[in-house]
């Protein structure tokens, strides 16, 4: 502890990107990714043809808490083209520099056991960039259970797939998940085209050595995977231990503390360095991936609980994705009960980039139980949903007058905690654009701020810190430091 801060350094950590093993030759990749990148070539800017302008919904700063104004149809996109146009369309959209945003064509498959941070992570970041993602399943139902109890509803599912081109294949990890896409032939055949046509495809975690490198698809690469796993990969690959890996058109990387990483250098690689950059800031990057993370901590008290810590996650329409995920993802590692709630009447909520996620129980159920902790994602139409909802305000008064802990994270500690008084007397931070909203701003321009039984952060790309500051307060340091090296989001441990 330093003058209010506490510095979170895991222990032996090398201090250059060398040491790392994670390498920056790719010079204009500059928001703090350790990416390496072979095969890089220069290509010609596409055309950006007008009628596709209403897609570019993300100018402002404040546009990317809001979710997509419409669902982007995959199907036959170009039919809005003349033959003619689509002809000279097609010479002009180059696969290995994709500019027009509103046309690149994701495919990202899950599976029962898919470790939800990745798939998410990937998903929500593509659709920021203008991506069309289609996220498909492999079983037999389009609801899947991720890893940790997380249920994600696809879209379609792989099958409905099988006729359609995609720019890019991104294949999350997890386990048992990426067996099951390495045993899916639908899925396979799809990515062996991809390889075959030139295209880019990708995967993370434990997807790389399982799937590509079973698939004989990183023959003569280099490539990347979850450190347990590197042992697997083929011996014909040459394996690096790069936080984001780029050989040519596949990209491969390490686990969910590298999903950001990892997403951004697929929209780079889709798009180019100007659309990567405009994505990454609204999203509070951290500038050293994989290096020590401030928390600023006041007042500091001790968080106490009975045997397991419950925790109460409100999710609503409109819920930022990135950050609902990553934080039941990570308490739910660190053992604690968490209670995913929908503020809807469903169990099932569509968040803000589109995803759909399942809810453990309604709102109306979950608020008879007794919390430890009641935490508040983000994203702007689901913090209002929560601003409006008296049950849930209730909850959170309840916690405040008990001295218990409660928090809230982007958006929702300026339109939800701020105007019910629930940051009275606390030093509090938020999203950069709606920081004037809080009546304190003095502590807002750090990325998580522990004040008392108060915890606040400020977005999708603080979120991992966030979380990671939950499970210090109640399980201790050593804990919080042991699932950041697990994740990758630090270094990782030697296994």
């Amino acid at each position: 502890m330093c003058n209010g801060y506490r510095v979170y350094r895991p222990p032996h950590m090398p201090h250059t990107a060398h040491q790392r093993g994670c390498i920056h030759t790719d010079s204009h990749f500059d928001r703090g990714s350790q990416v390496q990148v072979l095969s890089h070539k220069k290509v010609k800017k596409p055309i950006t043809l007008p009628m596709f302008l209403p897609y570019f919904h993300q100018f402002s700063t404040l546009r990317q808490l809001t979710p997509l104004p419409f669902n982007i149809k995959p199907r036959n996109p170009t039919s809005l083209f003349s033959s003619s146009c689509l002809r000279c369309y097609r010479r002009t959209f180059s696969v290995t520099a994709m500019a027009s945003s509103s046309l690149s064509k994701v495919l990202i498959p899950i599976a029962n056991g898919t470790e939800p941070m990745e798939a998410v992570i990937t998903i929500d970041v593509l659709r920021r960039a203008g991506a069309h993602v289609t996220v498909a399943s492999v079983e037999k139902h389009l609801r899947v259970d991720a890893t940790w109890g997380i249920q994600i509803v696809a879209d379609a599912f792989i099958s409905d797939c099988n006729d359609t081109s995609f720019d890019l294949i991104s294949l999350p990890g997890g386990m048992p998940g990426a067996s099951i896409l390495r045993d899916c032939k639908v899925l396979e055949d799809l990515v062996k085209k991809q390889a075959d046509d030139g295209k880019v495809y990708a995967a993370i975690c434990a997807a790389p050595a399982v799937a590509l490198g079973s698939w004989g698809l990183l023959k003569g690469l280099k490539a990347t995977c979850y450190p347990s796993f590197m042992e697997k990969m083929p011996s014909d690959a040459t394996i690096v231990e790069s936080r984001v890996q780029l050989d040519g058109q596949t990209v491969t990387s390490r686990g969910p503390g590298t999903a950001m990483e990892y997403s951004l250098a697929l929209v780079e690689k889709l798009y180019g360095k100007e659309k990567a950059d405009e994505v990454a800031g609204p999203m509070v990057m951290r500038s050293n991936h994989g290096d020590d993370y401030i928390i600023r901590e006041l007042n500091s008290v001790k968080w106490t609980f009975n045997n397991t810590p419950q925790i109460l996650v409100p999710i609503a329409n409109g819920t930022e994705e990135m950050e609902a995920v990553m934080i039941i993802d990570i308490l739910r590692r660190a053992k604690a009960n968490v209670v995913v709630a929908s503020v809807e009447d469903t169990l099932e909520v569509v968040a803000s980039r589109k995803v759909k996620l399942v809810a453990d129980m309604l709102l109306e159920e979950a608020s008879k139980l007794s919390y430890d902790l009641v935490v508040l994602p983000g994203g702007l139409p689901g913090a209002q949903t929560f601003a409006n909802s008296e049950k849930l305000i209730y909850l959170l008064r309840k916690q405040m007058e008990s001295n218990r802990p409660y928090g809230a994270i982007c958006a929702s500690p300026a339109l939800v905690l701020e105007p019910h008084n629930l940051l009275k007397g606390k030093k509090a931070t938020a999203f950069p654009a709606m920081c004037d909203k809080l009546s304190d701003q003095s502590e807002a321009e750090n990325r998580v701020v522990l004040d008392g039984n108060l915890i606040t952060s400020r977005g999708p790309g603080t979120s991992m810190e966030f979380s990671l500051a939950i499970v210090e307060k109640f399980f201790g340091r050593e804990k919080a430091s042991e699932l950041a090296k697990t994740m990758v989001f630090t270094c990782p441990l030697t296994l």
